[in-house]
């Protein structure tokens, strides 16, 4: 048996466009509680990305300080500091960069939770890495439809290389995450629930799936 909660991630669209799943396929919004727990893991990245924010306004505030202090002191400050001033605003555009690679994912998984969550009866195809993989990946898994069509599929990771199988199952699946049950069984793509701010849920991670 595949143990697809360890192996379903990443974003690959298949065969049907975005238009066409929406215009072909089943779907149903997201719930209050599958957009909450969403919504934690947001907020849990946002309390990461608090320490780059305020770092980069303190190194704002120096630069525009340095920038400031000659016109407001030009008795008591040597015109000459602005040389240093490159160097914090450095710093801000760093920290800035640092809070968007913090945010950039929860904020896309946040958005695409406005986005439907698509069902489909047809099967679930598991295949094994071709040409086209890149390093980390060990196949790929896909939602087909009734006619064998390929609603989506994704690249997956893992160290074990997936075998060439499709089976018959009843599909829960977004562009975006992947596949969220099979038949019904969560495939751990979404947790049931999250703690706070995503505290402690490494210690959780069998709990939770």
């Amino acid at each position: 048996m595949i143990e697809t909660s360890s192996i379903i991630t990443g974003i690959k669209p298949g065969r049907l466009s975005s238009e066409e799943r929406a215009t072909t396929l089943i779907r149903r919004p997201w719930t209050r509680a599958e957009r909450l727990v969403v919504l934690m893991g947001f907020f849990g990245r946002l309390s990461i990305a608090i320490e780059p924010l305020l770092c980069g306004i303190v190194f704002t505030i120096i630069t525009v300080g340095i920038f400031a202090a000659p016109r407001f002191s030009p008795r008591w400050v040597n015109p000459d500091i602005i040389i240093i001033a490159p160097v914090f605003a450095l710093g801000v555009l760093g920290c800035a960069a640092w809070a968007l690679g913090v945010m950039l994912a929860p904020v896309r998984a946040l958005y695409h939770t406005m986005r439907p969550i698509y069902i489909v009866d047809g099967y679930i195809r598991y295949r094994r890495r071709d040409a086209a993989s890149s390093a980390d990946t060990n196949g790929y898994v896909a939602v087909l439809t009734e006619d064998r069509t390929v609603a989506c599929e994704w690249p997956t990771l893992g160290h074990v290389e997936l075998p060439d199988l499709a089976k018959s199952a009843l599909c829960e699946f977004t562009e975006y995450g992947g596949v969220h049950a099979i038949d019904g069984r969560a495939t751990g793509v979404l947790p049931k629930r999250l703690p706070a701010l995503g505290v402690g849920i490494s210690s959780r991670k069998a709990d939770i799936v």
